[in-house]
């Protein structure tokens, strides 16, 4: 009898959801462990009893110099050197940038980026993209990373958007956030909506309507073919 996955899924906020990201690896018959340090979890001390490991976003900063920052980029090692699938997503792409000694830093001129943008694939990103390049983002910060890593895809203000660094992937969108994450962040979060970059409620929900199908394909696509094939 074949052994049941386990992914482990970073949270950071009390109300968090593991969206789309969560349900389709609860599909493909993954046990979920959710841990939140930021509520005094502990993480794993190895990865022997968890088969994926995915850090999501949240509303503070990869550079921020509190505890739970440190903890969670220094235990990207963890998942690193056991060589099982890692994925950051928006601020657990930046801490990943952060752990490989890249930066983490605002937009040249303090904009935000959020709503449904559209990245630009280079050469080493065609295939993952081929399908979809307008995706749901939601930050005002953005990652560089070191020449160790593979860029995937780039963007018109957060200059990189996607990368690989061997069994990890990085990305500054949130393919995991469907339609009900998407109304809980306006409702929560809608007050950033006055920045500048932000698109209006309005906007971002007829492109949710235009995009949403595709990007949860996309997110299929990129699991089943990238992801959980390392």
């Amino acid at each position: 009898m074949n052994k049941e996955k386990t992914a482990l899924i970073i949270l950071h906020q009390r109300r968090s959801s593991i969206g789309d990201v969560g349900l389709k690896l609860k599909k493909r018959g993954y046990r979920i462990d959710v841990r939140k340090p930021s509520l005094g979890e502990k993480l794993p001390d190895n990865m022997d009893h968890h088969d994926v490991a995915i850090i999501y976003g949240g509303p503070m900063s990869a550079n921020d110099n509190n505890t739970t920052i440190k903890y969670e980029t220094d235990w990207i090692n963890v998942a690193l050197e056991a060589n099982k699938p890692f994925l950051g997503i928006c601020l657990g792409a930046q801490m990943l940038a952060n752990n490989l000694g890249g930066t983490v830093q605002r937009a040249t001129d303090r904009s935000h980026e959020i709503g449904f943008f559209e990245i630009i694939p280079n050469l080493e990103g065609l295939k993952i993209f081929q399908q979809q390049k307008t995706f749901f983002q939601w930050h005002n910060e953005g990652f560089t990373v070191p020449n160790s890593c593979k860029i995937l895809a780039h963007g018109t203000k957060f200059h990189q958007q996607a990368f690989q660094y061997q069994n990890a992937y990085g990305i500054q969108f949130h393919p995991e956030v469907n339609l009900r994450m998407h109304l809980a962040w306006l409702y929560f979060a809608g007050y950033m909506l006055k920045e500048t970059g932000a698109q209006t409620q309005i906007k971002q929900l007829n492109l949710r309507l235009k995009h949403g199908k595709k990007i949860n394909l996309w997110l299929d696509h990129f699991l089943d073919n990238y992801l959980l094939k390392i």
